[in-house]
């Protein structure tokens, strides 16, 4: 077909008597149809990339397209029409375009992710897989299935309702100068860039000192601090404020061991709260340790749950991190499988408390003790003292595509920027 002819692919995808199109299109359409609305999000809702990374896109900007699509199949003036979402040439845009109308088949229409899937590809059409935030070859491909059914399988276990969902807080505590951080599980995880000793700007990424982080902590009821970086704040001052706090060291952009997953994994057990997980950038270390809990307790896969950790904080779990992951599956599966059969049986689980220091980590097995203290000794705190790291760049590029005028400014008295949530 020429640039001029129809679109390359129309999908349908079952909204009352087929009202809702996707198409993929090489021009601009005409306006002004009686029985058609075209519109375009492309240069609406744009990926914020880290590298050559390009989606998908964020919850929140899931949110706003799945707003915008309702108020305009509510419309009485589009109620004769045909709603028709379209794309451009751009493959990555297309494939965020197609990420945004399939999660809303899933979220709105109760379509299954195979069957939203089947429909997006039909016409023989083919969409980019997306890619890590890492510098580089690319090594592991998500593709828009993994993505649906991340989104279905978040439906299922209550991790996604967009019925009490607030973008303007997303938006707010996403951004760099305002904490870096974001919900991955509601009440149980926060993923967060690392607090620094003093609040300041460094390397173009303003660092927040730990009581910056209180307020909202507190209110949210977060129990318990994991820091898997080297020490830049001292610990006291999470645990003066009541915070339990745990140190599991690894190494940037690294995996963890097995003893650190499995120390990791006994605390979230055993913590009352909401943990609040933090390496440098609150990406890689972070997701990738977050991302074993969720498959060990909710059965997902890597990809799904690589895909859901992404949504919602893009960039996270990087380069040999995602294939660690894929290696882990069977055996969180099989961990998970148990757990849940335990406490289905009322069986009394044996799990050990852990104890922590400011410095150190210590649980009540000789042995155990050792393996963590060796393991943590393979990690020392000055090879990341001297170097810009992978997080260090990474928090830098996070920084520089949010800034927008009038530029960030410094913070003052170690306070993150308020923000007025609407009761």
């Amino acid at each position: 077909l020429s640039e001029a002819a129809f679109p390359i692919a129309y999908l349908a995808l079952s909204w009352s008597i087929d009202r809702l199109y996707f198409a993929i299109l090489y021009q601009k359409p005409k306006s002004g149809a009686a029985n058609t609305h075209y519109f375009c999000i492309d240069d609406e809702l744009v990926y914020e990339n880290f590298y050559a990374d390009f989606g998908p896109l964020n919850l929140a900007m899931v949110y706003r397209y799945c707003c915008k699509l309702n108020k305009k199949l509510k419309s009485f003036s589009l109620i004769r029409k045909k709603i028709i979402h379209y794309t451009g040439f751009d493959q990555k845009k297309q494939a965020n375009a197609a990420f945004l109308i399939g999660s809303y088949a899933i979220i709105y229409l109760r379509e299954s992710p195979e069957d939203v899937y089947r429909l997006i590809l039909s016409g023989s059409v083919s969409y980019l897989p997306f890619r890590d935030a890492s510098f580089g070859t690319c090594s592991f491909h998500l593709t828009l299935l993994d993505c649906f059914h991340a989104i279905n399988k978040a439906l299922q276990y209550g991790f996604l309702d967009f019925s009490t969902f607030d973008v303007n807080e997303y938006e707010h505590y996403e951004r760099a100068e305002n904490g870096d951080f974001n919900w991955i599980i509601p009440n149980k995880f926060i993923a967060f860039s690392g607090p620094h000793s003093r609040s300041k700007i460094e390397n173009g990424y303003p660092h927040h000192a730990p009581e910056a982080y209180f307020p909202y902590f507190k209110q949210h009821k977060v129990t318990t601090i994991i820091r898997l970086n080297k020490k830049l704040y001292d610990a006291k001052r999470f645990t003066d404020a009541g915070f339990e706090h745990f140190d599991l060291f690894f190494a940037d952009g690294s995996t963890p061991s097995d003893t650190i997953v499995k120390t990791f994994l006994n605390i979230c057990e055993n913590a009352e709260g909401v943990i609040a997980v933090h390496c440098k950038a609150g990406l890689g270390r972070t997701g990738t340790l977050i991302a074993c809990y969720i498959m060990k307790h909710y059965r997902m896969t890597a990809a799904e749950t690589i895909a859901w950790i992404r949504i919602n904080r893009p960039g996270s779990v990087i380069g040999p991190q995602q294939h660690f992951l894929m290696d882990k599956q069977a055996e969180l599966w099989t961990e998970g499988d148990i757990f849940r059969a335990k406490l289905k049986g009322n069986h009394k689980i044996a799990v050990t408390r852990i104890l922590s220091g400011v410095d150190d980590i210590s649980i009540n097995n000789t042995r155990n003790r050792r393996t963590i203290q060796k393991d943590i000794e393979l990690y020392s705190d000055d090879d990341e003292t001297n170097c810009l790291t992978q997080g260090d760049k990474l928090r830098a590029l996070k920084s520089r595509r949010q800034a927008r005028p009038p530029a960030a400014s410094p913070l003052g008295n170690n306070i993150l920027r308020t923000k007025t949530v609407p009761s």
